[in-house]
């Protein structure tokens, strides 16, 4: 484990950015971010705020390929980087060489990393569930962010062991540490009702320790966040009627869906130096949904 030795955590491994104005904290200009399930919704806004704070930007899709058409949008509209790539989160091999690749076609670093993609359970109670469909959520929503960290923090361990790109010739300019970022959810801290949901509730509090594990383990090299969206308009709740969601808003403090863009600030600020000394952090944007 990075940074440990008999129980205890080494000092002063970590440094604090040289920097006394805020504003240049959250720049992202010269880095390069992987985001996920970025095709449309959550993970396509992120993207156009990693863009517009100055990376290149590298979105995975699925099988949307208006992924294709987005990224052209984001490198025109932004002036920097931006390629689509069809990477299936639930192989590791695939996972692997999509990152390794981009690492080497995007100035060969890697800055950022969002694990976005995921998918909704749609089974009802778990005893009338469909196993496949459990299966599905799990491999999506656990093993496919599990394998995520592990290809991105490959390359953020060689980084600041070496300071030096992937090819090994040049050093290794603004890089501090490795920012990874899953998508979480609200559900990882709460029973959602009326839908019944326990296989996609599970996965998303498996998703949040996980990340809180990987701060532990990656100290001196990467920092490792959560962000638990509450009930936000994307595709991922279509199949719920309009009398469910008007539930919903029943419980929310702000009586409202949330919009994705207002997540970019919390991805922005994880992915950021303005975030330097945060680590193991689940950020709620629910719009108060957890409070009471």
């Amino acid at each position: 484990m990075s940074g440990m030795k008999d129980g205890k955590f080494a000092h002063d491994i970590t440094e604090a950015p040289k920097a006394d104005r805020v504003l240049p904290l959250f720049s992202l200009k010269g880095k390069t971010a992987i985001v996920t399930g970025a095709a449309a919704g959550i993970g396509y806004a992120v993207a156009e705020g990693f863009a517009e704070a100055g990376a290149d930007v590298a979105i995975w899709y699925n099988s949307n390929k208006k992924a294709i058409e987005r990224a052209a949008e984001i490198e025109k509209t932004f002036g920097v980087k931006c390629r689509a790539y069809q990477v299936n989160v639930n192989s590791y091999e695939a996972v692997q060489a999509a990152v390794d690749s981009i690492v080497h076609e995007f100035n060969g670093r890697l800055d950022i990393f969002v694990a976005n993609s995921g998918i909704a359970w749609e089974g009802g109670p778990m005893l009338d569930g469909p196993l496949d469909m459990y299966k599905s959520v799990v491999g999506t929503n656990i093993d496919g962010t599990f394998y995520c960290a592990r290809a991105a923090g490959l390359h953020w361990r060689r980084q600041k062991q070496e300071g030096t790109t992937a090819d090994g010739g040049r050093p290794l300019e603004g890089f501090s540490y490795g920012s990874f970022i899953a998508t979480a959810s609200m559900s990882g801290h709460i029973a959602n009702i009326p839908q019944a949901q326990a296989a996609y509730n599970a996965s998303k509090a498996a998703v949040i320790h996980l990340c809180r594990s990987l701060a532990v383990e990656w100290t001196g090299f990467a920092r490792a966040n959560s962000v638990s969206p509450g009930y936000i308009k994307t595709d991922i709740s279509l199949f719920c009627s309009p009398e469910v969601k008007s539930t919903w808003k029943d419980k929310i403090p702000m009586g409202r869906e949330g919009e994705v863009n207002e997540l970019k600030g919390a991805y922005l600020y994880l992915a950021s130096d303005a975030s330097s000394y945060t680590t193991g952090s689940d950020l709620l944007v629910d719009g108060g949904y957890c409070a009471p």
